[in-house]
């Protein structure tokens, strides 16, 4: 055991997860590559769980930064005005499609999520909230009462009474016989069973168009636009948590809603807008976002070097069409992994631009492995590449590079991958 991993054992906790049998220390990044403690370089794939968006040292958001500290002001808090906060705040407001949006920074989404629960059961006045299977919105008491994924579940106690939908589970042996569009007309018809047994005042549904933590699963598109009818028949308001679905990482829209063909009601954001800055933070419809009856503030959230960081951050994904390149990348990754499929022990690949998973199951009995889906983390490091592990059961290797990645960088991750998943395949 390494010096730093026993002295993190010593002073950290013990639910806070490390990968690898061998725990890895991130010392220097360059683009899409970082290198270790040991001077071994990465092809990352992971970028810090979502979030180095762009990469690593991007001169541009490196040089905001600079300029900000350079100015000797690196705080001042919410309670005074904050240039850089309110050009970023009008940039997000326009480019959310929501009507008279406004926005309220964090410094993460897990906090972000929590806003926009105290906006809607505020609005509603009811702490029922309706939110999905296998999602995951956060580690706070709040996020963790919608969070439908048992893993990242501590407590059964709760400030709010939650409904869980169906919607990301097509290939359960319930739901696996029908068409996309049957499964929409179920799902829909399980909300309406749902909303008969709730009060009559259900303050919101929450829910990610792609889940994260939940193993890249996702619903078929048009599954929210069918129910966003059924809640608007209400007056249910619709959160959108695009903390990893955000800024057009998904290829085919800026937001991860877009597929769906509906505008929410709020949108939370986080992660990649930062490019590793803490950032987070609400856009939301205007008259929603000032309901709420007593102040507020955030003493850290929009503080000037964070805006300075995520301003520079979204110019670049806007000047640079990065979310054409992660359509155009993605698409290269995914056709390339969709024959690992035939493989006995994957289930599945799935994503949408650079967001994209690997299922893994015992080949024997087709149940989820987790112990694969560990080896395979491990074998791809091994071969050069860092790659995430989710999923309910833990069986998903999920993925999301730069979005400035490269086609020659795209390849090379893709057949990396391939290489691992063969190798473990072969093992099993």
């Amino acid at each position: 055991m390494s010096e730093l991993l026993s002295r993190h054992r010593a002073v950290m906790p013990s639910w806070l997860p490390l990968y690898y049998e061998s725990p890895l220390e991130i010392v220097s990044g360059s683009g899409s590559r970082v290198t270790d403690a040991d001077g071994r370089t990465y092809l990352d794939f992971f970028t810090g769980i979502v979030t180095n968006m762009l990469g690593y040292d991007v001169a541009e958001v490196r040089e905001a930064v600079e300029r900000q500290i350079a100015k000797g002001v690196v705080h001042t808090s919410t309670l005074y005005l904050i240039r850089s906060q309110v050009e970023l705040a009008e940039k997000i407001a326009r480019l959310s499609g929501i009507p008279d949006a406004k926005v309220f920074f964090t410094n993460s989404g897990t906090e972000a999520n929590e806003t926009a629960l105290l906006l809607a059961t505020c609005a509603r006045g009811s702490d029922e909230v309706l939110a999905m299977r296998g999602s995951y919105h956060g580690r706070s008491y709040g996020t963790i009462a919608v969070t439908g994924n048992r893993g990242w579940k501590n407590s059964s106690l709760s400030p709010l009474n939650v409904h869980y939908l169906h919607g990301t589970d097509h290939a359960s042996p319930v739901f696996r016989g029908m068409s996309e569009k049957e499964y929409i007309e179920a799902c829909v018809a399980d909300l309406r069973d749902v909303l008969d047994t709730a009060s009559p005042n259900v303050a919101c549904l929450i829910a990610e168009p792609i889940q994260g933590v939940g193993g890249f699963a996702m619903p078929p598109d048009g599954l929210y636009a069918a129910y966003k009818e059924v809640l608007d028949e209400q007056g249910i308001l619709f959160v959108s948590d695009e903390v990893q679905t955000g800024w057009g990482r998904t290829g085919t829209s800026f937001f991860g809603i877009g597929a769906h063909g509906v505008t929410p009601d709020a949108m939370t954001f986080a992660k990649g807008l930062g490019n590793g800055f803490a950032v987070g933070g609400v856009v939301a419809r205007g008259d929603l976002m000032d309901g709420l009856s007593a102040l507020g503030v955030a003493t850290f959230g929009g503080n000037p070097v964070s805006m300075a960081a995520a301003g520079a951050t979204l110019d670049h994904v806007l000047e640079h069409d990065l979310q054409g390149n992660a359509l155009r990348q993605g698409s290269l990754i995914i056709e390339g992994l969709r024959p690992l499929t035939g493989l006995p022990s994957v289930a599945d690949v799935r994503g949408k631009g650079l967001m994209f998973a690997v299922e893994m199951v015992d080949p024997r009995t087709g149940a989820p492995s987790s112990p694969l889906a560990g080896k395979v983390l491990e074998a791809a490091r091994e071969r050069g590449l860092l790659v995430g592990k989710g999923g309910v059961h833990g069986n998903v290797l999920r993925m999301a590079p730069p979005l400035t990645l490269s086609a020659e960088d795209a390849a090379e991750g893709r057949d990396l991958l391939i290489d691992a998943v063969r190798a473990v395949d072969a093992e099993a």
